[in-house]
Parts: structure tokens; sequence; C-alpha cells
């Protein structure tokens, strides 16, 4: 199966990501996802967007779940009144990479809908219960974001 469009380099850390994200993003890619791929239990994946107003091509370590074969992204921002970036940026541009288990391939971003997040929300607590925490903290309703691989 080829993919539908050739994938380009590697994609950097966002130049404000905070240190231990450059080196969590460093370390997964120089091993090839053996290391890096999980912190404790916590599944990581590494997904690249690109910027909504910069066009550039970012990486960036975020914890993921699945729904089935179904991975998603938690867009809490630990718990901030404001959605991080690369949420921002995948809003505009749904087509992502994601980099898991040392594979790298397209898919396409879109937000959980209400019935998904109905169902999602209380296993990922039931697991995760610093997301519930984080909810608790903030105004706004935290995005589950499905990623959906591009075959």
């Amino acid at each position: 199966m080829t993919d539908p469009m050739p994938l380009p380099p590697f994609a950097p850390s966002p130049p404000r990501a905070p240190g231990f994200a450059r080196f969590h993003l460093w370390l997964y890619r120089s091993t090839r996802g053996r290391l890096g791929g999980k912190l404790g239990a916590r599944p990581f994946l590494m997904l690249t967007t690109s910027g909504r107003k910069s066009g550039k091509r970012y990486a960036i370590p975020l914890e993921y779940h699945t729904d089935g074969q179904t991975p998603y992204l938690i867009a809490s921002n630990f718990g901030r009144n404001y959605p991080p970036a690369w949420y921002l940026n995948l809003q505009a541009n749904p087509t992502v990479e994601i980099e898991r288990d040392g594979e790298r391939q397209w898919a396409t971003a879109h937000v959980a809908d209400d019935a998904a997040r109905e169902r999602l929300w209380p296993g990922l607590v039931r697991i995760a219960p610093y997301y519930a925490r984080y909810q608790a903290h903030t105004t706004r309703e935290i995005p589950l974001v499905m990623l959906h691989p591009i075959m």
C-alpha cells in the first residue's frame, strides 16, 4: 500500500516548546519509537501539524488513547481556559502526520462529536483521572480529537 502523498522530512519542535518536549521528540525519533512511546503506562505519539498562520510544520509529543483502533488526543492544555496551539492548527488544517510505535503516517483529525465524547470521556478519566481535574479547572469543554489514518 502506498501513502496518498509522500511524507516530508521530520518536522522540528515548535520554537517555544518546553525542553522536556524537545528531548522527548528527540529520544523517540533517535530510537525509532523504542523509547519515548510510553512514559510509565501513558502512550505517546508525535503529532505534526502545520501552523495556521505561518504554515510551518512542527511536531509535539502528546499522550493519546484509542477507541478501538482509532487513536485520539485530548486537547486539555493542562486545564487552561484556552486550547493548545496544536489544536488550533489542526482545526485550520486537519491533515496531520502522526508517529506512533515507530511508524509515520498521514491522518485526518476531527473533533469527536458529542455522542462519541460522552461515550469516551468516562473511560478516559477512569484511567487518567487528571483529565477530570483539568476539566474542572476550565470553562471550556475539553475536546477529544480523533485521528483517522489516511490509507
